[in-house]
């Protein structure tokens, strides 16, 4: 977050409503597309994505009820809406699970589930991308020792560092482009 702005608190999405909005495959695709690319109508998505116009439409509003994106009065006319993804802080979190009541549980697994096929997608492309663009396939794999309190110290100054460096897209510098970035930390001693 390269400015003088310190790093809002982390939010935790502890509304079924919008891990609801975030566990559909296509409304993820959407946000991804308008964080990744910038200002789109539900047309020039659907058209990217390969859903029709309704479809988008819908999935659009869904995603504007919960907070993710917004509309850009300037640029809309008549029927045509654009929409960009609204100023949401970087650093959103699950709930703790034991937080979220048994009759949600089920779309905080959904949730999960998805963003796991995500990851394990992007794992599948890492050889292709890492041989193609090395500068931006980046890995690394360690393993270390931690009590609860340094994986959860670590956990936060990664999410510090992560912003040290980010741009929103609008205020990225030229060169800038868009990278998946994941953390992963398990516990290694039940292997």
């Amino acid at each position: 977050m390269k400015d003088d702005a310190e790093p809002a608190e982390p939010v935790i999405l502890d509304d079924p409503g919008r891990i609801k909005a975030l566990s559909h495959p296509l409304r993820r695709r959407i946000l991804h597309r308008l964080r990744a690319h910038g200002p789109a109508t539900s047309t020039t998505i659907g058209e990217v994505l390969g859903a029709n116009t309704g479809t988008t439409s819908y999935h659009l509003r869904q995603l504007e009820k919960y907070g993710f994106i917004e509309e850009i009065p300037e640029r809309s006319a008549g029927r045509e809406r654009w929409w960009r993804p609204a100023d949401t802080p970087r650093d959103m979190r699950l709930p703790h699970p034991e937080t979220v009541a048994p009759e949600d549980r089920a779309v905080l697994d959904e949730l999960i589930r998805v963003g796991h096929a995500e990851d394990m997608e992007l794992f599948r492309r890492l050889p292709e991308e890492y041989r193609r663009e090395r500068a931006r396939a980046l890995l690394s794999r360690g393993f270390a020792h931690m009590t609860d309190e340094g994986l959860a110290e670590f956990f936060e100054a990664y999410i510090r560092l992560l912003n040290e460096h980010s741009h929103r897209r609008d205020d990225a510098p030229p060169g800038a482009r868009p990278v998946h970035i994941r953390l992963f930390t398990l516990p290694a001693d039940g292997d």
